[in-house]
């Protein structure tokens, strides 16, 4: 109990000194107490008006600041890391939780589990010209456009990998290439295939002839 009062009574010549004028260096100077000590001691008291201990809300976090701060980071810069290998991190450090508790941290600053989209493998030449050919007809008429057919011609894979992959993203970045699986033209068997489209719509879907691979 003295300890107890010992403190309060700290915490009452901390404000004290506060309401003098004195500024929270020369405080935990002349009180000998860490100038952080001092500075939480000052914005509780202008919150709440009280220099008393107030009870805890709720039940205090199964995670430490820091390792909730390292599992945001982990699943931003690794988009495709699973639940799991974010839940042996946290074993790592000595904070064993459920992964609904990691999912909850995660959802908190805005990622969410999501299929990743597939998306065409492009090198970095592909994305240059595709830049450079929509910015030479950004100027270009409606009318323009519709005469224009769009054709092109795919290898598509009939025995491949199709099994889905979950990323950690935010809302409206399921383009973004961290958080697409590349697809390429190979696997255990394949067609050709052409098809167009324009303003009037879609063309007919074609087989082209040949053996398949």
């Amino acid at each position: 109990m003295k300890s107890k009062e010992h403190i309060r009574q700290v915490r009452d010549k901390v404000i004290e000194k506060f309401k003098a004028g004195l500024g929270y260096k020369k405080i935990s100077q002349a009180l000998n107490i860490p100038r952080s000590t001092v500075q939480a001691i000052i914005q509780k008291w202008k919150e709440y008006g009280t220099t008393v201990n107030l009870p805890r809300q709720g039940r205090p976090p199964k995670l430490t600041d820091r390792t909730r701060r390292a599992l945001i980071r982990n699943a931003a810069k690794r988009p495709m890391v699973t639940l799991d290998e974010l839940q042996r991190s946290t074993a790592q450090v000595g904070e064993s939780v459920h992964r609904t508790t990691i999912s909850r941290a995660l959802h908190k600053v805005g990622l969410y589990g999501r299929v990743a989209r597939r998306k065409p493998s492009l090198t970095e030449n592909h994305k240059k010209s595709r830049l450079q050919f929509a910015t030479s007809h950004v100027g270009d008429t409606a009318n323009m456009w519709k005469k224009v057919l769009w054709s092109d011609e795919t290898k598509m894979e009939l025995f491949g990998q199709n099994a889905k992959r979950y990323v950690w993203r935010k809302t409206n970045t399921e383009h973004h290439s961290e958080h697409t699986i590349p697809t390429v033209t190979y696997g255990g068997g394949s067609i050709m295939l052409w098809g167009c489209f324009s303003s009037a719509g879609t063309g007919k879907l074609v087989r082209l002839p040949g053996r398949d691979t």
